[in-house]
């Protein structure tokens, strides 16, 4: 109930075991993440390993959307790409340094994603879903004529330049290093909103949007601030990513990278924190080791995932979550 000033109480989150938020579970699996994350580059090759983490961290911003606010968007690839194509262009012609071109990606992203969320929250279910790959075309066709995106050649020999103008990441280790810190600390802040007060509300409105709204919260302003931010974490995992690969191309923006996300999250587990990493790694993985089976590589997808919808509802992740009786 409202208080006297008339302001609805903001949900607060219920008491948790453990620290920052994190179950018992979440600690324990979020321990074995970061343990992975330290060891795997000294017997992964690293620059599959940062494709795996730029990808997990997409993934993650794209589940903050639909896991934690129920809002199905088909045009996040415009984010992804848009940021590896700001962060590429300001390295290569400005000359900015990895972080600032990295930040810059994430921020125009995010200010994409104020403009087509502005658009697109004004509807819900498909509607919604059909505004945003309409518009992702949109910013998907802009690419292709804008003179600064390079057509469909795309940006080439992005230099990855020295992190904060001293440290060179020519060495793919030492870029690895940073890679991995930025996925970390966008996983973390995206724990952090979802279990925030705010989050809460984010989850009321998935579960029942007229009934938070009769409570006073103003849903389409919630829904618009997980946009713009699902949005610039995209965008910051997409400047990673070209800046890791050195090319920022067509492909990044592309609908059928909206599709790979929405596979990589519903594999690993929709509305789970860890789900959209594991899915992002097992979508990652086949598209590496089974290249050599050429257009093959999609069809052994669509049987995975069609396994996975019939076997494991929940995903990986959700449905290992709920077999144990915990919260992953």
């Amino acid at each position: 109930m409202a208080d006297g000033s008339g302001v609805p109480p903001v949900p607060q989150p219920a008491a948790e075991a453990g620290i920052l938020g994190f179950s018992g579970a979440q600690v324990a699996a979020f321990a074995a993440l970061v343990a992975f994350v330290a060891i795997s580059p000294f017997f992964l090759y690293p620059v599959f390993l940062m494709k795996v983490l730029c990808f997990a961290l997409f993934a993650c911003a794209f589940n903050l959307l639909i896991g934690y606010v129920g809002l199905l968007s088909f045009g996040h690839a415009a984010f992804f790409g848009m940021g590896g194509y700001i962060a590429g262009h300001l390295a290569k012609v400005a000359g900015l340094t990895p972080e600032l071109a990295i930040l810059c990606g994430g921020l125009v992203a995010a200010t994409l994603g104020g403009g087509i969320g502005w658009l697109a929250i004004r509807r819900t279910g498909i509607y919604f879903a059909m505004i945003t790959l309409a518009l992702a075309q949109m910013v998907y066709f802009f690419c292709l004529q804008a003179p600064f995106t390079g057509g469909e050649d795309g940006i080439q020999s992005i230099p990855r330049g020295r992190l904060f103008g001293v440290i060179p990441l020519g060495n793919d280790m030492t870029l690895y290093w940073l890679v991995a810190s930025i996925f970390l600390i966008g996983f973390l802040l995206i724990h952090r909103i979802v279990h925030s007060p705010f989050g809460q509300v984010m989850k009321a409105i998935r579960e029942n949007e007229p009934r938070a709204i009769s409570l006073g919260y103003r849903a389409d302003d919630y829904k618009l601030i997980a946009f713009v931010l699902s949005a610039g974490l995209a965008g910051v995992a997409g400047a990673t990513k070209s800046i890791v690969f050195g090319i920022a191309t067509l492909t990044d923006v592309h609908w059928s990278m909206s599709g790979e996300v929405v596979l990589m999250t519903l594999v690993g587990g929709l509305g789970t924190i860890f789900g959209p990493v594991i899915g992002a790694a097992v979508i990652i993985t086949m598209q590496n080791y089974l290249a050599e089976f050429g257009a093959w590589v999609t069809v052994i997808q669509g049987v995975i995932f069609v396994a996975c919808v019939l076997a494991f509802r929940r995903g990986i992740v959700g449905e290992i979550a709920h077999r144990l009786g915990v919260r992953l």
